[in-house]
């Protein structure tokens, strides 16, 4: 078996199709659905499904996906461990918050692919979880609480949070005294319906009424900013907002516990440098040394 098969297949999962994947490559067609077309035969199952817009894994190709990119991964890894001249190299996935990764990340990712010529970088910026084994990321820059999993995890820097609301919609409804007065609020809320504040020297859970929810930071601030409710928001996105007066912060005496910014790999013992790199400089623009605010 062809390991360039392998990457090519890998190469058409990510790009959903024999035609955009041939140009990644600098390929053309033929030669890609060559490859393609070998790599079947040699396992004897259909890995991907032909349609007229592009190509779609089957059950086969879901499973063999992830097998191939641990093969891959350990032949990169292995060439990076042998490799004279320390170069990196090869492509680089990363997944990151829609609301932090446009705005804070990509100019680190910008900075990355100028000081190593030969990392390909693909970013993608969604605010839903993604998986990053099945979906074949390397690496996913996340905030807030990590749930438990096998997913190996490292804490960049800390990351605040707080209650948030438009003067008009204070005027309005009047301002909370302490957490519990949220559940009598509109709030403005992501997919996690519940929040965790400070109540004195006790963290406390909040299940407010969802006034406005969404699965993206923007859009749940530009609903604050209509005046719609209360958002716990992070200081990244508010801090703007509470310098002009545009929001004002409530219960400024029961911040949010601190969050992070992680960055999270598939588990493994070994990193690769390419990952290694990333985290690095993530550490010098965002960690505590950086004086940077999250």
């Amino acid at each position: 078996m062809d390991t360039d098969d392998l990457r090519t297949f890998l190469e058409v999962a990510e790009a959903g199709g024999v035609t955009p994947a041939a140009r990644r490559l600098g390929l053309s067609k033929s030669i890609v659905s060559r490859q393609l077309t070998r790599l079947e035969s040699a396992l004897g199952a259909q890995l991907l499904a032909r349609t007229t817009r592009g190509a779609v894994l089957t059950e086969a190709g879901v499973t063999f996906r992830e097998h191939a990119q641990r093969v891959v991964g350990e032949l990169d890894a292995a060439q990076e461990a042998i490799s004279q001249d320390g170069e990196v190299r090869g492509r680089l996935r990363i997944a990151a918050p829609l609301s932090f990764g446009p705005t804070h990340l990509a100019p680190v990712l910008a900075d990355l692919a100028l000081q190593y010529p030969k990392l390909i970088i693909h970013a993608a910026y969604a605010d839903r979880f993604v998986d990053l084994v099945g979906e074949g990321f390397d690496v996913a820059v996340r905030l807030g609480y990590l749930a438990d999993s096998a997913l190996v995890a490292r804490r960049i820097a800390p990351v605040h949070g707080r209650l948030v609301a438009s003067p008009d919609y204070l005027a309005r409804a009047g301002a909370p005294q302490r957490p519990m007065d949220l559940l009598e609020h509109d709030v403005i809320i992501a997919q996690r319906a519940e929040w965790r504040v400070r109540d004195g020297d006790e963290v406390v859970t909040v299940r407010p009424r969802p006034r406005f929810s969404a699965d993206n930071g923007e859009a749940l601030m530009a609903a604050a900013l209509k005046g719609l409710g209360i958002f716990l928001a992070p200081d990244f996105l508010a801090a703007p907002y509470l310098q002009t007066g545009e929001l004002v912060e409530v219960l400024s005496d029961c911040p949010s516990p601190e969050g992070g910014l992680y960055v999270v790999r598939p588990p493994g013992d070994h990193v690769p440098r390419k990952i290694r790199v990333l985290t690095d400089l993530l550490v010098e623009r965002f960690g505590e040394r950086s004086g940077v605010r999250l």
